[in-house]
């Protein structure tokens, strides 16, 4: 029975290009399950959009001298030009700038309203005297009262990445001035959150497949209480507050952002023209993923779970499998030190694959993670062309050239042969039950685990010597070769969905790779092939010196 799976991915905010951070954290992971899920059957839905009303985009916008509006959309158009060049397969990437989102988010908010969760009140907040104004989170920078990192911005911590108040700060400073902050008062609208604190944590207590460290942090944070906050701010650009008096605030970003995934799925469904089709993706029958990174934690499993507690009848999230940080050559990546690697400027010098590859077979899943140009050429060359293309290229080719381009028909197998075709069967199981599970470096190293396999199975079978002395023994080894070869297309499909579809083709099957049924499938006997050509190509030792030269500027 097919499955009903929402995929909901974190917003990045429009406020700077993607990098490869980003993409391992979430925007990878999100992906390889939506296609696993899809290729199996399942009903998916995987939505997310650029997050336009961050302070970040303010203050970038300030930078720059222009709108905000100006950079979000500038970068809403670089997002979806990344998505599609690196094969990222969004039902929907949309952005918090719509009048969907702003009609949904008032919904949310009228509801919770109603229901005695959102009240006024005024607080202390810090204000610029030099700039002559009330400072919203990201305008804040001070210690942080948990750990004491100096840099911690006034909505959450970098370094032990506790959600904060920009009031929490020690040594406050305007971010724009560096000014010393002042505490002001100001009106301000509240969310009830202490009012969920032991529902959160009965339920948070039963998500024992969750992560280690998302159930860790989650309960560890509810056993220490929750309290209130605000969700308004003072700042113009953003979703207006649908109460009067509030006129020169909007929406705290922290609020209306987890909102857009419901808000997408909406959308979503008015473009399919059938405006209830988001409902069972949000019901109790279907199983929704949040993919995110692991500052974000705290929104995904206290504030936006204890938002739908307070609506009711939507489900709570499945699963929140965060990935930990990816550092870039023994450094923690950081935008504003320029020690990043950006998606784009890749995808204008290499294929998607070797980067999707390299990524989910070093996946951070349960731990920071490092990036380098040498380990990224060795996995290419060594691992993803060694193992894998040169396996596919050297069967197909020789299978072509020797058989009329057409797969050779198999007499009966002997022991070997089947064991591997039963090793490929297992396969399977093993492969799908990791992905199921999030587990993606899991999943990746069986399916190359079997790669493996089959180069040795080939080495020992030797067709190229088997063709002079008996011709039936080499088309037995070919054909279970080319069966393997078969079965790993649709394995690494979720992946290498670009090589996977050559292969594909290659191997003379019509229509789409992901068309196909996720199970072990026999090859069939005597099928015309096409030409092959390899699926990767070597890159060059200078690669690593030359771009490591350009990350050091």
């Amino acid at each position: 029975m097919s499955e009903r799976i929402l995929v909901a991915v974190a917003w990045p905010y429009a406020n700077g290009p993607l990098h490869i951070g980003h993409i391992a954290g979430a925007y990878l992971p999100a992906d390889i399950f939506a296609r696993f899920h899809r290729i199996k059957g399942n009903d998916v839905l995987m939505v997310s959009g650029s997050d336009q009303h961050g302070t970040p985009i303010t203050l970038r916008a300030e930078q720059e001298g222009t709108t905000p509006q100006e950079i979000a959309s500038r970068y809403h158009q670089d997002f979806i030009s990344c998505w599609e060049r690196f094969g990222i397969t969004f039902d929907l990437f949309t952005s918090t700038s719509t009048t969907n989102h702003t009609r949904v988010v008032h919904q949310l908010f009228s509801t919770l309203e109603d229901k005695g969760y959102i009240y006024a009140d005024s607080m202390s907040l810090p204000y610029c005297p030099n700039c002559q104004r009330h400072l919203p989170d990201r305008y804040v920078r001070g210690i942080c009262p948990h750990c004491s990192f100096e840099e911690a911005r006034g909505d959450q911590c970098d370094n032990c990445g506790k959600p904060l108040n920009p009031v929490d700060l020690t040594d406050a400073r305007c971010q724009i001035c560096s000014t010393s902050a002042e505490l002001r008062s100001s009106d301000h609208l509240f969310f009830r959150l202490s009012a969920f604190r032991d529902q959160l944590l009965d339920w948070a207590k039963r998500q024992t497949h969750w992560r280690q460290n998302v159930f860790n942090f989650t309960v560890r944070y509810l056993e220490e209480g929750l309290k209130d906050r605000a969700i308004t701010r003072d700042i113009s650009w953003g979703v207006p507050v649908p109460r009067p008096g509030f006129e020169d605030k909007c929406i705290y970003v922290w609020f209306e952002a987890v909102i857009g995934y419901l808000a997408a799925s909406q959308e979503w469904a008015k473009l399919k023209n059938d405006e209830d089709a988001w409902k069972p993706f949000w019901g109790e029958q279907a199983k929704s993923y949040y993919f995110i990174g692991k500052d974000n934690i705290p929104f995904h499993t206290l504030i936006w779970p204890s938002m739908l507690m307070g609506v009711g009848e939507l489900a709570l999230p499945y699963d929140v499998p965060a990935n930990e940080f990816l550092n870039i050559e023994g450094r923690q990546l950081s935008t504003s030190r320029n020690w990043a690697i950006w998606l784009s400027d890749y995808l204008d010098r290499y294929d998607p694959e070797p980067l999707r590859y390299a990524l989910s077979i070093n996946m951070p899943e349960t731990g920071d993670t490092d990036f380098s140009w040498h380990e990224f050429v060795r996995r290419n060359n060594d691992e993803l062309l060694a193992t894998y293309g040169n396996l596919v290229h050297r069967v197909l080719t020789f299978t072509y050239r020797n058989f009329d381009g057409c797969i050779p028909a198999p007499s009966e197998l002997d022991a070997i042969d089947q064991q591997l075709l039963v090793e490929a069967k297992a396969t399977f199981g093993t492969v799908d039950s990791a992905l199921s599970r999030c587990q993606f470096r899991e999943a990746l190293r069986t399916a190359m685990g079997l790669a493996q396999q089959a180069n040795r199975y080939l080495d020992g079978k030797a067709p190229w010597k088997a063709i002079k002395q008996d011709r039936q023994a080499c088309a037995n080894s070919l054909y279970v070769s080319l069966s393997v070869i078969s079965n790993l297309r649709l394995l690494l499909y979720p992946f290498l969905p670009f090589s996977s579809q050559k292969l594909h083709s290659m191997l003379g099957f019509p229509g789409n790779v992901d068309e196909c049924m996720w199970e072990y499938q026999d090859l069939p006997k005597e099928q015309a092939m096409q030409a092959p050509s390899p699926l990767f190509i070597k890159l060059d030792e200078s690669v690593v010196e030359e771009e490591t030269n350009r990350l050091r500027g």
